[in-house]
């Protein structure tokens, strides 16, 4: 079986705004250690035992960058396909299909996700693949350590084997008592979007649950022209593509869906406060990134990317300074930056 990974690398990463922006999201930038998010995936699969050569999925606008990232890595993609526009997993998942040959295991993985036990990664995606194929469409749930909010969950149904579970069903976010439900009752796990999908199974699921998605995409295929290891879908047939999730267009309908629950030190750096848990800290609590110096300061996430960030006398703040832009706001408030990209977008300033 070939194992092909699919890197998503399509996202804005808004959340993480100031650093992360359209024209460098935060996949193109290193923020858990000295290599970017997409290295680090790229590096996860690198292994020519395991995995065939990726493909990559990319906003056209971002080619150049994720080229020279991966050259600097020594990791060469089968190819890669540039979207003319956004129109989210299922499109992007269904170009990856079309793209790939019929029996193919396409491993499907954000590019801006942090695991931090890679051994517990491949073990997981070892036990998928016997399930995958035969035809069931698994996913990988992730083991809840806390009552999370902000996150999908996966509700674990009958055994397949002495890994994975029928899905149940798919769960949107939920509140807090819920949440906490969840993590006492043992067969919840939380929807991390990473995906072992056989690609004649994607493209038939595809013409069954979506069929006007699957139309768009023969169509963007049919005119899409190669060159230099690049592939652009047509660009007109794939704008006019609705935009949907995999989950929504595809996972959710199926009776084929499959969960491998794994616990492999998995976030998906959705928010600043995130990354500061995620991040070494020092005696203090500070996670500092730049030129910046802490002065009576406690538990705080600083990062600047151009002037001298000095804090005195302050605890429990995210300040980040990059490019045109500086955000200050109390840890545990950071799901809230979207209110300031869309404060920003209503001013006309910003990207």
């Amino acid at each position: 079986m070939t194992i092909r990974p699919v890197i998503l690398s399509g996202g804005a990463g808004t959340r993480l705004w100031p650093l992360s922006r359209a024209g460098r999201p935060k996949q193109l930038q290193a923020l858990t250690g000295e290599r970017t998010m997409l290295q680090d995936t790229a590096m996860r699969v690198a292994d020519p035992a395991r995995f065939a050569p990726p493909l990559l999925i990319a906003n056209a606008r971002h080619a150049d960058e994720i080229e020279a990232q991966l050259t600097e890595i020594g990791v060469t993609p089968a190819l890669l396909i540039l979207e003319p526009a956004g129109r989210n997993t299922a499109p992007a998942i269904g170009l990856a299909a079309l793209a790939a040959e019929a029996g193919d295991l396409l491993l499907v993985l954000p590019s801006d996700h942090a695991i931090g036990d890679a051994g517990a990664f491949r073990a997981a995606v070892e036990a998928a693949a016997p399930l995958a194929a035969q035809g069931w469409l698994v996913t990988f749930g992730i083991r809840p350590d806390r009552p999370e909010t902000g996150y999908g969950y996966i509700r674990r149904g009958a055994a397949l084997d002495d890994r994975a579970f029928a899905v149940e069903a798919f769960i949107e976010k939920p509140d807090r008592a819920t949440a906490e439900s969840y993590l006492a009752d043992g067969f919840y796990d939380w929807n991390g979007g990473i995906f072992l999908l056989r690609a004649d199974r994607v493209i038939e699921e595809l013409e069954a649950q979506a069929p006007d998605i699957a139309a768009g995409l023969h169509e963007a295929m049919t005119g899409a022209r190669r060159e230099y290891g690049r592939l652009h879908p047509a660009a007109k047939a794939f704008a006019a593509i609705r935009s949907e999730s995999i989950d929504y267009a595809v996972m959710e309908k199926s009776d084929r869906v499959a969960v491998v629950p794994v616990t492999m030190g998995w976030s998906d750096i959705g928010s600043w406060d995130a990354l500061h848990d995620l991040t070494q800290k020092d005696a203090n609590g500070i996670v500092a990134n730049g030129d910046v110096v802490a002065i009576d300061s406690t538990n705080c996430l600083l990062r600047s990317d151009g002037p001298t960030l000095v804090t005195i006398g302050v605890k429990d703040l995210i300040v980040v300074a990059a490019g045109d832009a500086v955000l200050i706001l109390p840890r545990g408030e950071s799901q809230r930056v979207r209110e300031a990209v869309e404060a920003t977008k209503a001013r006309g300033s910003g990207e």
